[in-house]
C-alpha cells in the first residue's frame, strides 16, 4: 500500500515518510498480538481484573489514585460508532476514523498524510459499550508533531470526551496513564478490560527512546479510562 507513493515521491519526502512509518513498529506488534485474540487464534480471552462493586442504580466504583478519590463508573451505553474525541490534558481534539485489521492482523493506523487523525479498530467495541474501545495515534511524523503528541502529560482523573454518531458525548475518567515496554509485551495487561461489566478506553501511541538500529520506538504509551457520565452533544 505503502510503496506506490513512496516511489512518487522525492528522496528527502521518501526519507520522512520511512521515519514517520516506523514509529508504529511497536504499536502494531502489540496490537497484531491481540488482534490475533479478537479473530480467534488466541486459546483463551484476557483474564479480567476482579469486578468492583455496583451500586443500586448500576454505577461501578472507580476506585482511589493517590488518596482520590475517583469518580463511579457509569452503565455501559448501546453501541455507536465515535466521531472525535476531546483529551483536554493533551490539548487534544480530533476527528475519529474507523480502521481495521491488515493482512497481518494489525490494526491500520491513521492515514500519514493526515497526523491529526485519531483511529479507532473498529472490531472491537465502540467508546461507551461494554468492554475495551481502541483509539491509537501518532506520536509525532517524520516532519513534527502528531494528534497525541502530548498525550504523555495525561495524569489519572483526567476527562477524555468522546462524540458519538447517535448524538451523545461518552465522557471518560483516566485511572492509569503506563508504559508498555516492547521487550515483554503482555497483551492481556495492555488491552484486557480492568472491570467486568464496564465501558473502558484505552489511548495508544508510542513512546521511549527511538531505537535508530530498528527504526522503532522502544515502548507504548497506554492510558487507560472508564466511563463516568453520558451528555448530549
Amino acid at each position: 500500500m505503502y510503496g506506490d507513493v513512496l516511489s512518487r515521491e522525492p528522496r528527502a519526502s521518501r526519507t520522512g515518510r520511512l521515519a514517520a512509518l516506523a514509529v508504529w513498529a511497536v504499536l502494531l506488534l502489540g496490537v497484531w498480538l491481540w488482534g490475533r485474540e479478537l479473530t480467534g487464534f488466541a486459546a483463551a480471552p484476557p483474564p479480567e481484573r476482579p469486578a468492583a462493586p455496583a451500586s443500586a442504580a448500576g454505577e461501578v466504583g472507580g476506585g482511589t489514585v493517590d488518596g482520590r478519590a475517583l469518580p463511579l463508573g457509569r452503565e455501559p451505553l448501546p453501541g455507536s460508532e465515535p466521531r472525535r474525541v476531546e483529551v483536554g490534558a493533551a490539548g487534544v481534539d480530533a476527528r475519529i476514523v474507523p480502521r481495521g485489521l491488515d493482512g497481518h492482523g494489525a490494526v491500520e493506523p491513521p492515514p500519514m498524510a493526515d497526523p491529526g487523525l485519531v483511529g479507532w479498530y473498529e472490531g472491537g467495541p465502540a467508546p461507551g459499550a461494554e468492554g475495551v474501545a481502541v483509539l491509537v495515534g501518532h506520536l509525532d511524523t517524520g516532519t513534527g508533531a502528531a494528534v497525541f503528541h502530548r498525550l504523555p502529560s495525561v495524569r489519572p482523573g483526567d476527562r477524555v470526551r468522546v462524540a458519538r454518531a447517535d448524538g451523545t458525548v461518552a465522557e471518560f475518567t483516566v485511572e492509569e496513564v503506563s508504559t508498555a515496554e516492547r521487550d515483554g509485551f503482555d497483551p492481556d495487561e495492555v488491552y484486557g478490560p480492568r472491570r467486568s461489566g464496564r465501558a473502558e478506553l484505552r489511548l495508544i501511541t508510542c513512546t521511549g527512546e527511538f531505537d535508530r538500529e530498528d527504526g522503532s520506538y522502544t515502548a507504548n504509551l497506554v492510558v487507560s479510562a472508564y466511563l463516568t457520565g453520558v451528555r448530549p452533544a
